[in-house]
């Protein structure tokens, strides 16, 4: 898994579900799909691997499929539409909350006891490893769309952004200092534009 390049979409510390919906970002304005083949799905996933509840080897990320690639479009376009909703503050399309309802319950997972080397939890689930992440990641979207983070998730105002991002401090706007960073400067170009028309 190490030859593959970067998944194509960024990574900025959001929840999983969050990053998943960012797999669809923009570069000068310009809307980009970083899930755009089976590969940028696998990179991706190996790259978010130790933020995922389910532990995925380079064999399954070998074995993903197109059918994978689909899923993983559809719970990532289903994510951004819950996240405009959240955002604008509107209700959210039934049809929406219906697909991420589907996806949560595709691969039944639950917990074990492990006792070597030490006492922990690993995630067991039926079916194949990356259809359970693809459900885990729904099901975490269930959680955050439901749950208090939804007050917090903010649509990034960087010029030509279409990020999202939970707020972790009542000041944050942007989705990184990237955007914030653009922000200053386009608000900067405008102000001195408009003082030289005076």
């Amino acid at each position: 898994m190490a030859h593959l390049a970067d998944g194509g979409a960024p990574l900025l510390g959001e929840p999983p579900p969050i990053e998943l919906g960012n797999a669809t970002y923009a570069v000068r304005g310009r809307a980009k799909d970083g899930l755009r083949s089976v590969e940028h799905l696998a990179a991706w996933l190996r790259d978010l691997r130790p933020r995922l509840e389910v532990t995925l080897t380079d064999d399954d990320l070998r074995g993903i499929t197109e059918n994978d690639l689909r899923h993983a479009r559809e719970l990532r376009d289903t994510i951004r539409a819950l996240a405009d909703a959240s955002t604008q503050g509107c209700d959210p399309d039934p049809d929406a909350v219906a697909t991420l309802n589907r996806h949560a319950s595709r691969s039944p997972r639950w917990r074990e006891l492990r006792t070597t080397p030490e006492p922990h939890t690993t995630v067991c689930a039926t079916g194949r490893p990356v259809e359970a992440a693809l459900a885990a990641l729904a099901e975490e979207a269930v959680e955050l769309f439901a749950g208090p983070l939804r007050q917090e998730l903010r649509a990034c105002h960087g010029p030509g952004c279409v990020l999202y991002f939970v707020r972790d401090s009542p000041r944050r706007e942007w989705c990184s200092p990237g955007c914030g960073n653009r922000a200053r400067a386009a608000r900067h170009y405008a102000k001195v534009r408009h003082s030289t028309r005076d």
